[in-house]
């Protein structure tokens, strides 16, 4: 997962919402959920969940 970030622990935010652009863009809900998940965890200084994280690394596979 470091495509999303430093690290698997803390995704990039800013990763996270160039996901969520494209994901608007191609009206994957479930995607642009994950990245608000993953968004607000960012900003709490929290750690996503995994879940929300496969979702993430997923959109690129």
């Amino acid at each position: 997962m470091a495509l999303l970030g430093q690290d698997c622990e803390r995704p990039s935010g800013e990763t996270a919402w160039t996901i969520l652009d494209a994901a608007n863009d191609l009206g994957d809900t479930v995607t642009v959920d994950a990245c608000r998940r993953v968004i607000d965890a960012d900003l709490r200084g929290d750690t996503p969940a995994t879940s929300d994280m496969a979702v993430l690394t997923a959109f690129f596979g």
